[in-house]
């Protein structure tokens, strides 16, 4: 490939991030047409009280599930015994909560990262496999319960159209394909190796495989419940069936390129749901999911990070200080040694 083609192959993947965001908002649009603000505004203010607690319960279990990616993959690159367990705590999570918002799991997500873990005298190498094992722990989970999920969803969302059909199927058979294939790989290349530029890539255990799928699942239910409860006062799904479409949406919206997922996941979870089901309550529960699992976790931990930040500065000030007490003195008996 030329390098004038791979230009304009990274332009054409920025540009889809637009074009995805364009197209879910015109959706969106079409299907809330027949709905005012207030009717959107009423449907928030109608979430239970209890259920937005326990949404906010099952976002703080999903991003210490999130955080056990870091945990895992510093396992993987064997600095699992060199970071506390608070640094991989604040690691992992406001990596997840900055790429959740911002899109790019990679760059945004990796840079607060390499931040970090170089602070913490990780190497440049291993923050990137750390980035690479997140990705594949998360797709695996994804990956498992859309497998799991093709048999729950009912059978008439398949008839509803053609494209819906293939769509799923396609879903269905990609998934449990990319499932075996990578288990496949962690037996008949056990202790094996693969490189890629640089970096040498050590294939997983089998067991390592199962933790990341058994991690993946965990994080992809528990933020499934988020939207859940808040959705559960106007929509009565069953929760099998819910977790499947909840999945395909959110992995639909990370693929897209828009940040966040955001239109492309709202108009997608729109669509799977019954005709009778009321729009303007659902994209009211839609957005009480947003500021919970999105809005509110980088505030709280973007404000852990400014904390740590500002200690660690007043930190290096103080040693700073101490160095510069110490020097006249140092000074000092050094003249009289030369004397």
């Amino acid at each position: 490939m030329s390098n004038t083609t791979k230009k304009a192959f990274k332009k054409l993947v920025g540009y889809s991030g637009i074009l995805f965001f364009f197209l879910a908002a015109g959706m969106l649009y079409w299907q809330l047409r027949n709905y005012s603000f207030m009717d959107i505004a009423r449907a928030i203010v109608g979430i239970p009280f209890i259920n937005l607690v326990a949404a906010s319960v099952a976002c703080l279990a999903g991003y210490v599930a999130l955080a056990l990616y870091d945990f895992l993959a510093l396992k993987y690159v064997g600095a699992g015994d060199k970071i506390a367990w608070w640094k991989w705590m604040l690691a992992g999570m406001l990596g997840f909560a900055i790429s959740n918002n911002a899109g790019h799991a990679v760059v945004s997500g990796g840079a607060i990262r390499y931040r970090l873990y170089t602070r913490w005298r990780i190497r440049g190498g291993d923050i990137v496999k750390i980035v690479t094992i997140n990705g594949f722990t998360y797709f695996l989970g994804c990956a498992a319960i859309a497998v799991a999920g093709y048999f729950l969803i009912p059978s008439d969302i398949f008839s509803q159209s053609f494209g819906v059909s293939v769509g799923l199927n396609t879903l269905f058979i990609c998934c449990l394909a990319a499932l075996l294939a990578y288990f496949a790989i962690t037996v008949f290349f056990r202790n094996k190796s693969i490189k890629i530029g640089q970096l040498k890539f050590d294939i997983p255990s089998t067991r390592m495989a199962f933790m990341q799928t058994l991690l993946g699942i965990t994080d992809s239910v528990l933020a499934g419940l988020v939207l859940y409860f808040c959705l559960y006062p106007f929509v009565h799904i069953p929760f099998g069936t819910y977790i499947g479409l909840f999945v395909i949406a959110q992995t639909t919206g990370v693929f897209s390129q828009v940040p966040g997922g955001i239109g492309v996941f709202e108009s997608i979870f729109l669509l799977a749901l019954p005709e009778n089901a009321d729009k303007a309550s659902v994209f009211g529960a839609l957005l009480a999911y947003r500021i919970i699992y999105y809005v509110l976790p980088l505030i709280g931990v973007g404000g852990l990070f400014f904390i740590y930040e500002r200690w660690l500065r007043a930190r290096m000030k103080r040693w700073l200080n101490e160095a510069k007490q110490k020097m006249p003195h140092f000074s000092i008996g050094k003249n009289k040694i030369q004397k």
